[in-house]
């Protein structure tokens, strides 16, 4: 008897179980479709977080675009202005030579000649000129020094004097010309300046 009422104790204790799993499981489609009820409205609102997204990531694409062609401009303009300079003053080192030439036909055309030497002396201004013409279109321009104030990057102050014809401070002689390259001071004047 006691195990008969046993089994019978048991068989309604299980018997309870049964019927919560049951419930259980009538529960889970509900669950299931509460599920499916909240992937549809995520769905419903992934589009608009999906276009959002993808508008910031177009606006970060297009931000990095502009700043690597801004970036690609900038380089271009360095290296266009780093080439022109470079071809610019590739030849300082040969107008330096040349300007030497060019002080001594100076020295030559300024010395006082005989009528036999007239001629001669003519031809070598004709070349001087031609010599000159050329160091022009290099972009070679005499320094501007006589009665002008003293400046350090253009004159190199070799003596000084006293003068009455220019003020203190002022270029009172030039005892050899200096010359700029396109800007780019390739001889400085050699100059006397009044006390």
């Amino acid at each position: 008897m006691t195990t008969n009422q046993t089994t019978n104790t048991d068989a309604e204790e299980k018997a309870p179980d049964t019927e919560q799993a049951e419930e259980e499981i009538k529960e889970e489609p509900e669950t299931e479709e509460a599920d499916e009820t909240e992937a549809e409205e995520e769905q419903a609102e992934e589009p608009e977080a999906q276009e959002e997204k993808k508008e910031t990531e177009d606006e970060d694409l297009n931000t990095k675009y502009l700043r690597l062609m801004a970036d690609f401009q900038n380089f271009k303009k360095r290296a266009q202005k780093q080439r022109s300079e470079t071809l610019a003053y590739a030849n300082a080192e040969i107008v330096g030579q040349l300007l030497e030439v060019l002080d001594n036909f100076e020295r030559a055309l300024d010395r006082d000649v005989d009528e036999e030497e007239a001629g001669f002396k003519e031809g070598m201004r004709m070349v001087f000129d031609q010599l000159k013409g050329v160091l022009d279109k290099a972009g070679v321009e005499e320094i501007e020094a006589l009665g002008t104030v003293f400046d350090p990057n253009f004159h190199n102050a070799v003596m000084t004097e006293d003068t009455d014809e220019y003020e203190s401070g002022q270029v009172s002689g030039v005892m050899q010309k200096g010359y700029t390259l396109k800007g780019r001071v390739v001889r400085p004047a050699m100059v006397k300046v009044a006390n």
